[in-house]
């Protein structure tokens, strides 16, 4: 590891603040205790109770945030108490790089206590919480960290090994409170938009449910009522194909919930297959839709590529005209997967929906011009929920940004 100088200054900083910041251990500031070991059948009521998913799924803890409790009496609560600035560290992990995550705890008015996988730091000398929060989460305090957990199969930190962790501090109060107060408004920020994301989320899937019962109805273009649905069997629409010529020179699709079919090389999908194998490959065109092991539980994926696929998937290929859109989102809604559920062949893991049984499935059919306006609409709401997407990734990867150049 890199041999750390005594003192260094940030390359970022506030007007008016030109001092070196010192290099400390966090002994210097705090002292650590391990928390509650309590009986299993103590847990689920009594005080709020600190756990290591409370220290990773948060920004920051409060009483209000953490969602389990447990019951012991009242010394034990009071010798593990958790207070207003107490950095709370994760014991424990079987990943090194997650070993010793940290958090602090922010509520004035409630206190808590902690469990046994998690280990407090209390204050013994002044610091702002939330700048040493922030601090704690840069790279070089990560590495600091990290590089002095043990273990094999799982790896640990400790008392004494929090104790020695070096860090670069600023002694001057006022600068740890602009950086605290500027990170925090950025985070505000993040939160915003993952709030927004979720609201969009959720109203879109109910928009959608919405449209596919038919509660609302679009118009054409003069105003008019659109024509009644038809509904159509599966094979009325779609036609199972098994064309295996191929060359096996064409990009291998993985067959993916989050992404529909997708060449593998895109999202670093690593499976190594023989030439020999992949010879007896599908081929998928651009546009056809294909039915996966996991279709039971996402539903049936589309292909916006053309590629090869393993022979234990279905493709289909659309027989009829239809909007590519409408049958895209339409065979992922939850109303077909429960369809779906009950026509599966197979156990466990296995479990298959045969072309035949997913000829047995009947689909809505309106008229060309609807499925247009329909799938138009839901594309017009995923958009926005893709642009609020990635605002909070541009402002995840500014604030990673500000954490390497305001901290040493």
């Amino acid at each position: 590891m890199t041999r750390l100088t005594p003192s260094a200054k940030p390359q970022l900083r506030f007007n008016g603040f030109q001092g070196s910041w010192t290099i400390c251990e966090l002994g210097d500031y705090l002292t650590f205790k391990n928390g509650i070991n309590a009986d299993k059948d103590s847990y689920g009521s009594g005080y709020k109770f600190i756990s290591v998913l409370d220290i990773i799924n948060n920004d920051f803890i409060t009483n209000e945030l953490i969602t389990g409790t447990v019951n012991v009496d009242k010394k034990t609560f009071e010798k593990n108490e958790v207070l207003y600035g107490d950095l709370l560290f994760q014991r424990s992990s079987e990943n090194r790089e997650e070993a010793g995550q940290s958090n602090v705890y922010l509520d004035h008015n409630n206190s808590s206590c902690f469990g046994g996988f998690v280990i407090r730091g209390r204050a013994k000398r002044k610091y702002n919480p939330v700048f040493l929060n922030y601090l704690l989460k840069t790279d070089l305090a990560r590495k600091e960290i990290v590089s002095k957990s043990g273990g094999s199969t799982r790896y640990n930190v400790g008392q004494d090994t929090l104790s020695e962790v070096k860090i670069y501090i600023s002694g001057d109060e006022t600068e740890q409170q602009k950086i605290a107060d500027f990170l925090s408004a950025v985070d505000k920020k993040i939160s915003l938009l993952k709030e927004k994301h979720a609201l969009l989320a959720q109203y879109k899937k109910g928009v959608m449910q919405k449209l596919f019962k038919q509660e609302i109805r679009f118009k054409d273009d003069s105003g008019s009522d659109f024509p009644d649905w038809q509904w159509k069997q599966g094979n009325e629409f779609f036609d199972a194909i098994s064309n295996k010529s191929h060359n096996s020179d064409l990009p291998i699709l993985a067959i993916t919930q989050e992404h529909g079919a997708i060449p593998r090389d895109l999202i670093n999908y690593q499976v190594q297959v023989t030439d020999g194998s992949v010879a007896s490959y599908k081929v998928v065109e651009e546009g056809d839709y294909i039915i996966s092991l996991r279709s039971f539980q996402g539903g049936i994926e589309y292909s916006r590529y053309k590629g090869i696929c393993s022979p234990a998937y279905i493709i289909l290929r659309p027989s009829i005209s239809i909007d590519d859109d409408f049958y895209r989102y339409y065979l992922k809604t939850g109303k077909f997967i429960q369809e779906m559920k009950r026509r599966l062949e197979g156990i466990r893991d296995g479990k298959i929906l045969s072309y035949k049984y997913f000829s047995e499935i009947k689909l809505p059919y309106p008229c060309i011009e609807e499925q247009r306006k329909i799938s138009q609409f839901i594309n017009t709401l995923d958009k926005k929920i893709s642009l609020v997407k990635e605002q909070i990734e541009l402002n995840q990867t500014f604030k990673k940004g500000l954490l390497q150049q305001m901290f040493v």
